[in-house]
């Protein structure tokens, strides 16, 4: 159903012209109620649909013992924070998770966030005046993208994982490099061991945005910067999030204990925000328990991985260079990535079709995403929706 324009009312913002040129351009944006948005299947409108578009990435999101670990924290601290954290809003559990977060990376402290989005932007925001320079990768997340753009130092971006660009840019002990663990969008990661050298060797700090590496690689699922053996001690702040591969939400920023102590001061989305509720602190402990003992579940998944990769290759479908859960098949135009996702939907098979502005023009796609929850016929039954009539759906 297409929405309805309120046209006859005068306004000071171009609100309708606005949603109709998204809407010309196939890019107009609608939500769509589920019941149930993580693991390997979802509901929508009574249907059952086996779910190919969540970041649910070992299948946590449902776990019993993280419901019973938030069900418990509800009844000894009730539903909400109640307060910033530097009101009444910072709780023992709250401290005891930010201590586990730290043991388990090997960081000095650590402080949680509501969200990735606000951590990303709060520690932009709290570090870097107009002193300071920023060079970020061209396609890290919106996040670190608008907040930089916002800033009143100078940002500069390097094409993407592009070392001998970032190199040429940077200059001595002028501030912040920021790239990601493992990109959103097209599930590739960044060279952590080149950008742990390159901010070692001209004196800047060095930031990872882990949000999907954290649970799904590395031993014990501590990251990309322990799946590719890089001391995190070279990477001065790390950020990560628990609404991905740990299966709840919120976030958190670690690194030095000055650094913690530093935002606890001067991170605005920090001090001016009500806190997370104690009880989903004490749901992201109970998963991270069950994340660093979850080898199975992550071999299980890199097979998945391997098994939809050779499928759709032999398919002739273009895949992302991608390693990880996220698995990009690119399309190209908007129309014809929405057309495949609609084809595959009326198959049962829920994914996502991604479209500019979130990636660049000219390569829409589906953005296809694996758990630990899916089994190896789940992946043959997409496989087999992405066969059917291949040839008209790559060319819609």
């Amino acid at each position: 159903m297409k929405p309805v324009y309120l046209t006859d009312k005068p306004s000071p913002f171009a609100l309708n012209e606005a949603l109709v040129a998204r809407e010309q351009d196939t890019l107009l944006r609608r939500r769509t109620p589920t019941e149930g948005g993580g693991g390997a299947r979802l509901r929508v409108a009574g249907r059952e649909y086996l779910n190919f578009s969540a970041n649910d990435y070992l299948g946590l999101g449902s776990h019993e013992a993280i419901k019973a670990a938030f069900k418990t924290g509800v009844d000894r601290y009730g539903a909400g924070a109640g307060a910033s954290p530097l009101v009444t809003g910072y709780n023992r559990a709250h401290q005891q998770l930010e201590e586990e977060i730290a043991y388990w990376l090997g960081l000095e402290a650590v402080l949680l966030f509501n969200c990735g989005f606000s951590a990303n932007q709060a520690v932009l925001k709290a570090l870097l005046g107009k002193e300071h320079l920023l060079w970020q990768d061209r396609l890290n997340h919106a996040s670190l993208q608008e907040m930089g753009s916002q800033l009143p130092c100078k940002m500069r971006r390097f094409a993407h994982n592009d070392m001998e660009a970032l190199e040429g840019q940077l200059e001595p002990g002028r501030g912040l490099i920021v790239s990601e663990g493992v990109f959103s969008m097209d599930g590739d990661q960044g060279p952590w061991g080149e950008l742990s050298r390159l901010a070692a060797q001209s004196h800047n700090w060095l930031m990872i945005d882990d949000a999907h590496g954290l649970g799904v690689l590395g031993p014990e699922g501590r990251g990309t910067l322990a799946a590719q053996g890089v001391d995190p001690a070279g990477v001065h702040i790390q950020m990560g999030t628990f609404g991905k591969a740990l299966g709840v939400a919120g976030a958190f920023v670690g690194g030095s204990r000055a650094l913690v102590d530093y935002l606890v001061n001067f991170a605005r989305h920090y001090v001016y925000s009500t806190h997370m509720p104690a009880a989903q602190a004490c749901a992201v402990s109970q998963s991270i328990t069950l994340v660093r003992t979850a080898d199975e579940s992550r071999a299980h998944l890199q097979q998945l991985i391997t098994r939809f990769r050779q499928g759709a290759g032999q398919l002739g479908w273009t895949l992302g260079a991608s390693e990880t859960p996220i698995q990009p098949l690119l399309v190209g135009e908007s129309r014809a990535a929405l057309a495949l996702s609609e084809r595959l939907r009326e198959r049962g098979l829920w994914v996502g079709a991604i479209r500019p502005p979130t990636v660049p023009a000219g390569t829409a796609r589906l953005r296809i995403t694996l758990s630990a929850a899916h089994s190896e016929q789940d992946v043959d039954c997409l496989l087999d929706g992405l066969g059917m009539r291949a040839e008209g759906l790559r060319h819609v």
